[in-house]
């Protein structure tokens, strides 16, 4: 049973986890330091960055020291940092493998930003450098840390909504920038779909608790316009999981803000608008007792994640998204885009067992059950 979020008390910042932040950009600055600051079991201890002299004015507003800014040249001196356990890579995608292996060689423990690589090859050779080197790799998938995903899928689990038999979940932003690292092909590895389709896709996956056996795609990369010279604009996906349930997504970089999930069963439905944003999360559960929005606590999802994996570290436990959670979803991400070139259902190796890619559960607040 976890303990309730009123008896949780901070440890002390001699007992936390310290952390290193590869990467002082909008998510790190916005999102990780605040989350950080309030985190009952892990701190910043360290900066990594390529602009030093924006490293240092960034670590004074936040208590930290000139010592503690580290350029991606000098990396490796982390080694010699026993304050710095584990390593939160923030970076673009094509630089999480190099970052990745280059924490490991160190004896550090990661926490890699998703998508986890380019590709299943990369994302598989990061977690067999882990394994090697003895730490542990965690998937930054936030939305599997929340109470208001927990509470669906254990509406979804629990029977609650009778036979579950569609899902569908939709994830799509405008992307106006041309010159976005996340319209480059070699940074990103592709363009809406790593990046907010992903969320789509690890849902529907987290909610079911099992693995698609194939996909379907389709993409639309128009011609004249100069943000998707190399990449797509919007990609559909279908995906077959055991006992017939079909699960569809959308994701886009050409429409307005929009981010859904949406489970539909024999006795009832779940819908989640918004489904993937930092803050708001909205849950109704409609069954033959009418709707129900569960009155849940608005966390720090980025919070929840960097005590998660402290927690982890601390207790010798595999994280709950794991690497291997984060090579699952380059597997079928790969079998997607082989399907848009070729326009071919495309069957997955098969997968027994309930979330066959997870490990130890985390503790949700405001969840009855661990």
């Amino acid at each position: 049973m976890p303990l309730k979020p009123d008896i949780e008390r901070p440890e002390p910042e001699r007992r936390r986890v310290g952390y290193a932040l590869v990467g002082l950009g909008k998510l790190t600055a916005e999102e990780l330091v605040p989350a950080a600051r309030t985190s009952d079991h892990a701190y910043v201890a360290a900066l990594v960055t390529s602009e030093p002299d924006k490293g240092v004015a960034f670590a004074r507003v936040h208590d930290l020291t000139e010592g503690d800014v580290y350029t991606y040249e000098d990396f490796e001196r982390l080694a010699e940092r026993e304050d710095v356990e584990a390593v939160y890579i923030v970076l673009p995608n094509a630089q999480h493998r190099e970052y990745v292996e280059r924490a490991a060689r160190m004896g550090k423990h990661v926490l890699c930003e998703k998508p986890l690589g380019m590709n299943a090859q990369d994302a598989q050779a990061m977690v067999d450098a882990c394994r090697e080197a003895g730490v542990l790799l965690m998937t930054a998938y936030r939305c599997q840390y929340t109470p208001q995903h927990w509470a669906a899928r254990d509406a979804v689990q629990g029977g609650r909504l009778g036979a579950v038999k569609l899902l569908d979940a939709i994830h799509g932003q405008v992307e106006d920038d041309p010159e976005a690292w996340r319209l480059k092909r070699d940074l990103a590895g592709g363009g809406p779909l790593p990046d907010v389709g992903i969320y789509c896709l690890n849902t529907l996956r987290f909610v079911l608790g099992t693995e698609p056996e194939w996909v379907f795609a389709a993409l639309h990369q128009p011609q004249g316009d100069e943000r998707f010279r190399e990449v797509e604009e919007s990609l559909s996906f279908m995906l077959g999981f055991p006992g017939g349930i079909i699960a569809n997504g959308l994701t886009s970089y050409g429409t307005h803000k929009t981010a859904t999930l949406r489970v539909l069963g024999e006795e009832g439905t779940v819908l989640m608008d918004p489904a993937y944003t930092y803050q708001g999360l909205s849950l109704t559960i409609s069954d033959g007792a009418g709707d129900f929005q569960p009155s849940l606590p608005d966390e720090d999802q980025f919070g929840l994640e960097l005590d998660h994996f402290a927690r982890c570290i601390r207790e010798g436990q595999q994280p709950w998204t794991p690497g291997e959670e984060g090579v699952q979803d380059h597997r079928i991400m790969d079998a997607m885009y082989q399907s848009a070139r070729t326009g071919q259902v495309v069957r997955l190796e098969r997968v027994e067992g309930k979330d066959a890619f997870r490990g130890t559960p985390p503790q949700v607040p405001g969840r009855e059950e661990g």
